[in-house]
């Protein structure tokens, strides 16, 4: 990182501006320290709330978390069985820190799980590939029967261990290189939560749903994200690491002619979530990144859907970082990476959604256009300036990504996203985003 930082002064120089650093951000520790619990600097960390104006999740009563939580709401978990207690009991602020890593996926001994181990003794894999091969079972219906109904079962098994579901007014910070593999973080109609410091990586689903009906030649759909936002508000994700770790997509098998996917999103924000600030974090190496509003018809998400996006690393996903609909979604400051031979697309302009674009830096390869970096999802409305492109290793440009797309694709976007973000700390010149955002986004950043 002191390359990264002496890269940036030489960089400031040149341009004649200075960029800030989140005064949060540290040098990561040259060597994890023993687990003692959380130092005083991990306990001040614990008790900061969102700061003021740092986009959405500031708004109304703001973002606090836990941080008036009293010393006898004051847990470390340092495995599966400790975070489930941690994370229980009477509705009270609380502070959590994760400490080291470990995983979900694991019995009461802290054995580790394997799928069979959460299968249905009726569920066969192969005679449900079989049965439901849409040579025998057809295109028009989804699945039914004993098969699917097992496999139902299954998945809930998995589930039922796996999840984790995290009250109201609660902060969850990761210390001494906090990991959470294999598990899904549940924050299901809850306010007032942060979440600060963690890896998540693998929330691999053993038993994905078939659905024939999901495009003109099926799809498997898994059912676990990484975090799931799903009605909650006032939530903050910060300076967190999102991916498949070694267990790709890409490397799974065909199944019924179609990739047997079994990662759903990193952070999904759906069914009426509000008020969240997305900061500081790094997602590699995932499909379905950073879904906002999960379904076009008009509902619970109407008039919500707010969410701020700054300062994050999208390095290699495929796709949504984000995916919005109907949500005023504002994007800024993020550095993304589009050289993967399987790279979709960025931004996803969903129904009725207003995407607010600023100063993000986009490293591309050549066979990708600049209208590709966006993607038209029933929406019409984005404003997008102070981009800058760069293509493999020449100078940055300046692109209009709005004229880019339309140039390119119909139907054609509106450059007007009908409203403009007010709720920020500080933007900074896109030319610095590939800087500031190396050295201080993801886990593992804030020294503690």
């Amino acid at each position: 990182m002191r390359g990264r930082s002496l890269a940036a002064v030489a960089l400031v120089a040149a341009l004649g501006v200075s960029p800030v650093l989140p005064a949060q951000a540290a040098e990561p520790p040259t060597s994890a320290p023993a687990a003692a619990g959380p130092s005083a600097a991990a306990l001040r960390l614990a008790r900061q709330p969102l700061p003021a104006n740092d986009g959405w999740a500031a708004a109304g009563t703001g973002t606090t978390g836990g941080s008036a939580a009293d010393a006898a709401h004051v847990f470390v978990a340092r495995n599966r069985a400790e975070l489930v207690a941690a994370l229980s009991g009477e509705a009270a602020p609380r502070i959590v820190f994760v400490d080291g890593r470990f995983s979900m996926g694991v019995d009461a001994d802290n054995q580790p799980l394997s799928c069979a181990d959460y299968a249905d003794p009726a569920y066969d894999l192969d005679a449900f590939l079989q049965a439901y091969d849409p040579a025998v079972w057809g295109r028009a219906a989804k699945p039914t029967g004993p098969l699917e109904e097992a496999r139902v079962r299954s998945a809930k098994r998995q589930g039922d261990q796996i999840k984790i579901n995290v009250p109201s007014d609660t902060t969850i910070v990761g210390i001494n290189g906090a990991r959470i593999a294999h598990g899904s973080m549940i924050l299901a109609n809850v306010h007032n939560v942060i979440v600060r410091n963690i890896e998540f990586t693998d929330a691999a689903d053993c038993f994905p749903a078939w659905d024939p009906t999901d495009g003109a030649a099926g799809n498997w759909n898994s059912l676990y994200d990484l975090v799931s936002l799903t009605g909650a508000t006032n939530v903050w994700l910060d300076h967190n690491t999102f991916s498949d770790g070694n267990n790709h997509d890409a490397d799974q098998p065909l199944r019924l002619g179609r990739p047997y996917q079994v990662h759903d999103g990193a952070s999904d924000i759906i069914r009426g979530s509000d008020l969240v600030t997305v900061s500081y974090n790094n997602y590699y190496d995932h499909d379905k990144t950073m879904l906002i509003g999960s379904t076009d018809t008009p509902g619970v998400d109407v008039g919500k859907l707010r969410v701020t996006v700054h300062h994050n690393r999208f390095n290699n996903v495929i796709q949504r970082a984000p995916r919005v609909r109907f949500g005023q979604v504002d994007v800024y400051d993020n550095f993304y990476t589009a050289t993967d031979e399987s790279y979709g697309y960025s931004l996803g302009v969903g129904f009725e959604s207003s995407i607010y674009a600023e100063n993000n830096y986009f490293l591309r390869s050549a066979d990708l256009g600049d209208g590709d970096l966006i993607k038209y999802w029933k929406g019409t409305r984005i404003t997008a300036t102070g981009t800058l492109v760069q293509v493999g290793s020449r100078a940055p440009y300046p692109v209009d990504l709005v004229a880019a797309y339309n140039a390119a694709y119909d139907p054609d976007f509106s450059p007007d996203a009908g409203w403009v973000p007010t709720l920020r700390t500080r933007v900074d010149p896109a030319v610095l985003v590939p800087v500031i955002v190396k050295a201080a986004a993801g886990a593992r950043r804030l020294g503690i």
